[in-house]
């Protein structure tokens, strides 16, 4: 990886690895479950699930009764009314431990005289230390507990499926106990799981048990045997009945035969409620507990019968691997792309892309996280955005300071031909007139006339170049070369231009060495361009005017460690005080003018004898400079 690079990613990659770091910390952890929620809100609406429907006792059934807790005896004639019309399991999400009079003895005959009706305990103690047990006329394999276990925001994301309780004990939960009832009738026993021992699996699925790190949980109570919860969407996920309803006969059997019934207190006075951000409702957050329990069951059931997806997340490691993954995306977007107006929509685009993904994911069942991935995306993003500005702004005053420049030398050559037409000019003119009136001899007219239109012409040629040094550079050969081409075939244009000139250096070469290589990651302004190339063509002119006997020329464009070398090298003799010349003098113009382009470069420049003889004239400067960008 070039040096450069190296040095562009580095912020970048600090940024990945600071939002991992505080990801680690789980101070990221409400942020994304609050997105989950937000996530699963959004969820496309589905269908009425039919295998679960909710008897609800409503505010309205409980001034009808006229008592709460609801007696005993009301509760014993529900569940007989349904009996009656042959669910395939009924669990009873009211608390039963004392009784209520009256019908205590009614309700504990139902209890005993119908397998397949499920009551509830506590099983897990509160925070006074209490627990509360299950009806006392229910068997053990009739009895679920009702336990949930809430996040620290206390919100449900979570199904507590079994656990141990104080007595050492191992319960299991109203969920598990009805979904192992309803699915029982259909041919499917629960066994433990084959990737996972400790887990549940009903036939060949097995229910993937809540770990510490699931998700976007960092460290989390993974106590007993725990599920995520995948809230079924919609506002009406299962068909619910009143009480009153039940009583006046006010619906349809088959909405109850063979499916999973479950009755519940449905009103807010008796606080049976639990708070999620995962449900739409009438009131935002507050769901009441039998609907939870719905929803834990058919999450089950849906998965054995007809493979809803269950949520889980990706093992420990592959989190962060995606994070890295998309920062890593976000920096070479940065890098890649230039201008910051395209790099500001690239974003955009690269946002919604992550968004729908995760999305997308969870509608799959994967929960990948998304706060710090979008957070490491967006923070380099628009770090790089911001140095794109930077950089747009930087190239717009060299830009600027580029014009100025050009219409600087205008106002130079402006005055300098004007003195010279004022002076020289007039003065040859005079001349001219006078050899004409004298008769001189018609070389000498000729002459003199040649030499009054090459010094107008000056001024025309240099008007020209000042015209084309916007988007150009003029050869000594005339000849325009486009400074839009890369670096590369720029200097190889002004090689081959050059060699075709009629020079006597050039007429005795027989090996010619061309090595000039393409150089993507520079970016030098305009001015530079053309630095170059007239350094190029200026040492390559020296070869072809001093250069004596010589038969190899080398001209390279190459990295050398950590340098870009710009260098001319031929095998001429020195003899002459001429061939001196090509020797670097303080004065000379060539000299100065790369010295000059070294300077802007913060390289250097050298002109040296060659080994075994010729002449070496080298332009080199780091591969680092700011220069090249």
């Amino acid at each position: 990886m070039p040096a450069q690079w190296r040095v562009d990613l580095l912020p970048g990659v600090v940024v990945i690895g600071a939002i991992s770091l505080i990801r680690l910390t789980g101070a990221l952890q409400f942020l994304e479950l609050v997105t989950l929620d937000g996530m699963l809100r959004l969820r496309p609406p589905e269908t009425l699930d039919e295998q679960v429907v909710i008897i609800g006792i409503t505010e309205n059934d409980i001034q009808q009764v006229g008592q709460y807790p609801i007696p005993d005896q009301i509760i014993a004639d529900l569940l007989q009314t349904l009996q009656s019309h042959q669910p395939a399991v009924v669990g009873l999400d009211i608390f039963r431990d004392i009784p209520v009079e009256p019908g205590h003895a009614a309700l504990s005959s139902v209890f005993r005289t119908n397998p397949n009706v499920i009551g509830i305990e506590q099983a897990l103690p509160s925070r006074d230390g209490a627990t509360v047990a299950a009806p006392p006329a229910l068997p053990v394999d009739q009895v679920g507990f009702a336990d949930a276990i809430l996040d620290t925001d206390g919100y449900l994301r979570r199904s507590l499926l079994a656990a141990s309780n104080p007595q050492g004990e191992y319960r299991f939960s109203l969920t598990i106990q009805l979904a192992k009832a309803y699915l029982a009738q259909r041919g499917i026993g629960v066994d433990n799981g084959i990737r996972d021992t400790e887990a549940f699996r009903f036939g060949t699925t097995e229910l993937t048990r809540f770990q510490p790190n699931t998700g976007g949980y960092v460290k989390a109570d993974a106590g007993g045997n725990q599920i995520l919860l995948n809230f079924r969407s919609g506002t009406q996920p299962f068909r619910v009945l009143t009480l009153s309803q039940i009583k006046r006969n006010q619906f349809n059997p088959e909405w109850l035969r063979g499916k999973v019934v479950l009755v519940g207190v449905m009103a807010l006075s008796a606080k049976d409620v639990i708070n999620t951000g995962a449900i739409p409702g009438v009131n935002p957050g507050v769901v009441y507990g039998v609907e939870i329990q719905a929803h834990a069951v058919s999450q089950i059931i849906n998965k054995v019968l007809h493979d809803r997806p269950l949520l889980q997340g990706w093992a420990d490691g592959w989190d962060y691997v995606w994070i890295i993954g998309w920062g890593l995306l976000s920096i070479g977007l940065g890098y890649s792309v230039r201008s910051p107006w395209k790099g500001l929509l690239a974003l955009i685009i690269l946002g919604i892309g992550l968004i729908g993904s995760c999305f997308g994911l969870l509608l799959l069942g994967w929960w990948v996280p998304i706060v710090p991935t979008l957070m490491v995306l967006v923070v380099n993003g628009i770090g790089f955005t911001i140095a794109s500005f930077y950089r747009y702004e930087q190239d717009l005053r060299q830009y600027e300071r580029e014009i100025q420049q050009l219409e600087d030398r205008q106002l130079v050559i402006e005055h300098t031909f004007n003195t010279i037409h004022n002076g020289p000019l007039q003065t040859l003119a005079k001349i001219l007139r006078d050899a004409q009136e004298h008769n001189s001899t018609p070389s000498f007219v000729a002459d003199l006339q040649s030499l009054n239109q090459e010094l107008r012409g000056v001024y025309d040629a240099v008007q020209q170049e000042i015209l084309d040094q916007k988007e150009s550079v003029r050869l000594s050969s005339d000849r325009s070369l486009n400074l839009q081409l890369p670096l590369d075939e720029l200097l190889s244009e002004v090689y081959y231009d050059t060699l075709k000139r009629d020079f006597p250096g050039f007429r005795t070469i027989k090996v010619q060495i061309v090595k000039l290589e393409p150089a993507a990651e520079l970016h030098p302004s305009v001015e530079l361009k053309r630095g170059l190339c007239r350094f190029l063509e200026e040492s390559l002119c020296n070869v072809g005017k001093h250069a004596v006997n010589a038969t190899r020329l080398s001209a390279t464009f190459t990295q050398e460690g950590e340098k870009w070398v710009l260098r001319v090298a031929d095998n001429g003799q020195i003899t002459t005080p001429e061939d001196k010349l090509r020797l670097p003098t303080a004065s000379g113009f060539g000299t100065r003018q790369a010295k000059n382009l070294a300077k802007q470069l913060g390289g250097t420049f050298k002109r040296f004898p060659n080994q075994p003889q010729g002449m070496v004239s080298e332009l080199s400067w780091s591969k680092h400079s700011p220069i090249n960008h």
